[in-house]
């Protein structure tokens, strides 16, 4: 009789605990960035670079959609990249000063569109690459559905 009392006393209290803890939870509102929808990365496209100050460009065949943001990711070897503008498909650009020494395996941090939802032409970058190791960086862009 103590046994059956005690595991329905050890039941309620399971009972009692799951419904306290799925009302906190459930009340408790979403950390900024952490939903249960985040944002889709697509890749954008990619170039190899050479090791002077140049300029490049990435042809965006990606058009499944409209982006909100842009980051670049560097591969290889790291290079100085200087600044890039984004052509839109309705004619629109825009230039970002970007200013950063991006070690190979680095990213740019992720650089917000203006407007709402674009689509990317294509992506124009101004570099320059240092040659430490006789490899030639390769830069990629990825958008932000």
């Amino acid at each position: 009789m103590k046994a059956s009392f005690l595991v329905k006393q050890i039941s309620l209290s399971f009972a009692a605990l799951f419904i306290f803890l799925s009302g906190t939870f459930a009340s408790a509102s979403p950390i900024p960035g952490n939903d249960s929808n985040p944002p889709k990365w697509e890749f954008l496209g990619s170039k190899k670079v050479d090791y002077t100050l140049d300029r490049d460009e990435i042809i965006v065949t990606a058009r499944e959609g409209k982006f909100t943001a842009v980051k670049f990711l560097v591969k290889k070897s790291g290079i100085n990249l200087h600044k890039c503008v984004v052509h839109f498909e309705n004619g629109g650009i825009q230039e970002l000063d970007l200013r950063e020494n991006i070690p190979a395996g680095g990213e740019t941090r992720v650089i917000d569109l203006d407007g709402k939802r674009r689509f990317i032409e294509k992506i124009v970058f101004w570099y320059d690459s240092k040659n430490y190791e006789d490899r030639k960086a390769v830069i990629e862009a990825w958008g932000r559905h």
